[in-house]
């Protein structure tokens, strides 16, 4: 008899309950997107190899060790994308978005990275982003924290303390 076949290592099927707490947020955070008028962006799910090794950096365990990379027919590698913003920044360059400067993006969905999955770790996993591109001023950044408390806050998240940091600043 034949064996049924089973979900792939460091995936999940969502169903039930699961699916709609995972709609919950999803639908929260498009919501809130829109209160603070990030624009939605859409970008591949699979980019070349050389956007996420440039942007990441050659030498990081994500671009050595963690990403989902193969060569297509023609010989290009090509990567599933393990985040987003190396992503946003090539769309940002490649289609001229700096004329619009400073861009306010959002986006959301899956991610992949080759991890060793454990409780709350998966290889293929969802996220959401939002980014601010081409803003100089620190408004951007408090801007941001502003969303995402405000996004924790709709989602019944209590107890957030934040701390803010710095590195390589003189």
């Amino acid at each position: 008899m034949p064996k049924t076949p089973q979900a792939i290592r460091g995936t999940q099927d969502i169903f039930g309950p699961d699916a709609e707490a995972f709609a919950f947020v999803v639908e929260t955070f498009e919501r809130v997107r829109k209160l603070y008028r990030f624009r939605r962006a859409e970008m591949p799910v699979f980019e070349k190899t050389e956007v996420f090794a440039r942007s990441i950096g050659e030498t990081t365990d994500i671009v050595s060790k963690e990403m989902y990379s193969f060569e297509d027919r023609g010989g290009e590698s090509l990567t599933l994308r393990p985040e987003f913003t190396a992503g946003i920044a090539r769309a940002y360059l490649s289609n001229g978005w700096q004329q619009h400067a400073p861009v306010k993006l959002a986006t959301h969905g899956p991610l992949f990275r080759y991890e060793r999955p454990q409780k709350g770790r998966y290889r293929q996993f969802h996220q959401i982003d939002a980014e601010i591109i081409g803003a100089a001023e620190p408004q951007a950044d408090v801007e941001l924290l502003a969303m995402a408390d405000q996004l924790l806050k709709e989602l019944g998240v209590e107890g957030v303390t934040l701390h803010l940091n710095t590195l390589g600043d003189g």
